[in-house]
């Protein structure tokens, strides 16, 4: 104010302290409330969805409310916990147990084009020589499989498997559990969380020297097919299985007695069914691409040949 003026200055004045706190009121409500900054904190949810972390002000509402919350801590902590550990555990478990088996039988595998590895929700097909050929795969990957319920050693080995993992055992002699398995194969690869299924479509185990018909029962699903072709060197071991002459406890006893289990793995390009293929049809363009990479014959395409010559 000029010194010069007739104003009295014990009037009112034209500045006062209280006047800064709708702009200071203002200045912390636009930080509090940045659209940035927020980012990075969790939602703020319009309803409780019974997550104690999720409301830091939960305050007593209700009986009704609070019964829902203990039973939902139930659940989540007594069920739901145990088993995703139960399904993290079971797979480094398995990793694990085939990697033992691998060393116990020597086994020197060279794995080709990991990235085309089988992945959830998927069905794995390969060529069939020998029991081993699931150690062989599963020791890189986890798998769900489908196979033939055996007895002795085998049958008890499929049983303690199946109580770890869903795996799919049957009866090839009933013709309704075919059915059952194939309603089962597709619930399974529907899920895209659950493990790849792993077939040999074979369903007998062939000398690796060739590839037999693929039966179209696991390419009439409509699933992405991952194609394996295995190959053994049977110069320090033949690892292939005449289960007609030999047992299951005298066959592991020859491959351990072997000096070594020296085989291959290539994992080829992910294969689906073409506009107009069927099933049959897809069965041997996969089984065609398994027996070119493993150096296989393909008897399907030599009879097929023979016939025309």
């Amino acid at each position: 104010r000029r010194s010069g003026s007739n104003r009295d200055l014990d009037s009112a004045s034209e500045f006062e302290m209280s006047d800064i706190f709708y702009f200071a009121r203002r200045g912390v409500e636009s930080i509090m409330d940045d659209e940035v900054t927020k980012r990075f904190s969790a939602e703020e949810l319009e309803s409780w969805n019974l997550l104690t972390r999720s409301n830091n002000n939960f305050h007593y509402i209700s009986l009704r409310l609070t019964v829902l919350w203990g039973l939902g801590l139930l659940i989540r902590y007594g069920f739901l916990l145990p088993l995703r550990l139960k399904n993290f555990l079971s797979e480094k478990v398995h990793l694990m147990c085939y990697r033992i088996c691998v060393r116990a039988l020597t086994a020197i595998i060279t794995y080709h084009d990991s990235e085309n590895k089988p992945k959830n929700g998927g069905i794995c097909v390969a060529n069939h020589t020998s029991p081993i050929d699931v150690i062989i795969l599963a020791s890189d990957g986890c798998y769900a499989m489908v196979g033939q319920i055996h007895g002795g050693l085998m049958g008890v080995i499929q049983r303690s498997m199946v109580k770890a993992c869903p795996h799919v055992w049957f009866e090839r002699s009933e013709v309704k559990d075919r059915h059952l398995v194939a309603k089962r194969l597709s619930d399974h690869v529907e899920d895209k969380s659950k493990l790849p299924i792993l077939i040999f479509p074979e369903g007998t185990c062939i000398n690796n020297t060739s590839v037999m018909m693929f039966k179209k029962g696991s390419f009439e699903i409509g699933a992405t097919v991952y194609p394996v072709a295995i190959k053994y060197d049977p110069r320090f071991g033949d690892a292939f299985w005449n289960s007609s002459k030999f047992g299951m406890v005298n066959y592991l006893l020859r491959m351990m007695s072997s000096w070594a289990i020296v085989c291959s793995v290539w994992y080829l390009p992910p294969m689906s069914r073409e506009e107009g293929e069927d099933a049959v049809q897809f069965a041997n363009r996969v089984k065609a691409a398994i027996a070119r990479q493993g150096g296989l014959v393909d008897l399907f395409s030599l009879q097929k040949n023979r016939i025309f010559l």
